[in-house]
């Protein structure tokens, strides 16, 4: 019988720290986080000083053994794999780093996960697995072959974890393969969000509408889209979070290792993103339009009939115009305070 346990891996960083929050407030479990803050944030952890008495914080990389023995001497019933290295575009200029981040210190973990007969693990992956696109919306049998390094090491992790679950018996995990990740948890004295450089459209449109830049670059008007930009599908970090409770519910309950799109099936263009923020903030702001950029798929949209049948997990923050509210609350919050 194990106990509720549960490692965090990259736990200060957004969406690692959100899915704390959630397991704190809605689970007995206790949790453990490994972050070497390259990537995560204190104040992220500070979010969760309601709940310290639950919490252990080990400021480290998710690769170093010493730290990893002693953690899991601690009967660990669940590992959540958030640890690693996110964007696309520094992926390809810096390859080796992130299979450095993303494959090697996984089989670190895994070794360690073997030694300490730890049952199951969520791992987080990324719709960029599919590549360009041959259908949408896209379900979990599409073919997977990535384009960049990033979705390369996504793979590579997903097939590790297969291959070790299928050479053992008490082992089993929950691929979540996210699209795009938006919002932040900002109410009650919580604030957790997107820190640090901005990479993702929703946080870099918030920063020209409290000011912080001038404009926004939108890559590309000519795809064969309704207006011609690209379209995604924003998921709520809220939800996102809720799906791993699910995941954990449903390892639990004996479910086998399987791989779900965690998304909500039905995709925003570039454009109308970019006008709901300047609704919501009853601002304007400069939007330049640039060539495309390599790689960028028209339209990834995820098919989620598989999350909602197999584990009952129901979206219930699913309202653009809220999420990028929220972002927009964070940012406001944040000014003064970001990172150059």
């Amino acid at each position: 019988m194990h106990s509720n346990n549960i490692l965090i891996t990259g736990g200060a960083g957004y969406i690692g720290a959100s899915c704390a929050y959630y397991f704190l407030k809605n689970t007995s479990c206790n949790v453990f986080i490994i972050d070497d803050f390259s990537t995560g944030y204190m104040e992220n952890i500070k979010a969760l000083d309601d709940f310290k008495h639950k919490i252990k914080l080990y400021t480290s990389s998710v690769g170093d053994k010493n730290t990893l023995e002693e953690v899991f001497s601690h009967d660990i019933d669940c590992v959540l794999h958030y640890a690693g290295s996110l964007l696309v575009s520094e992926s390809t200029e810096k390859p080796i780093q992130y299979y450095k981040n993303n494959v090697t210190n996984m089989i670190t973990l895994l070794e360690m996960c073997d030694k300490y007969k730890v049952p199951r693990l969520i791992f987080s992956s990324s719709a960029t697995i599919y590549g360009e696109p041959l259908y949408t919306p896209i379900d979990e049998s599409h073919q997977i072959s990535p384009i960049n390094p990033y979705g390369n090491t996504k793979q590579i992790g997903e097939k590790l974890l297969s291959d070790y679950a299928n050479s053992t018996n008490n082992f089993e995990f929950v691929t979540l393969r996210y699209f795009n990740v938006a919002g932040s948890l900002i109410n009650n004295g919580i604030n957790i969000g997107q820190r640090g450089i901005a990479t993702h459209l929703i946080k870099i449109a918030s920063q020209c509408a409290i000011g912080y830049k001038e404009a926004i670059d939108i890559f590309g008007n000519d795809y064969n889209t309704k207006d011609g930009t690209c379209i995604r599908d924003y998921i709520s970090i809220q939800d996102l979070a809720l799906a791993h409770i699910k995941a954990y519910e449903y390892l639990k309950n004996g479910g086998k290792s399987d791989a779900f799109n965690v998304g909500y099936g039905r995709g925003y263009s570039v454009k109308e993103i970019l006008n709901i923020t300047k609704k919501v903030s009853n601002t304007n702001f400069t939007c330049n339009i640039k060539p495309r950029r390599n790689g960028d798929p028209s339209i990834l949209v995820a098919n989620n009939a598989k999350i909602r049948e197999k584990m009952g997990w129901k979206a219930k923050f699913d309202n653009i115009e809220e999420i990028i509210k929220s972002a927009y609350k964070f940012e406001k919050m944040l000014n003064g305070d970001l990172k150059k």
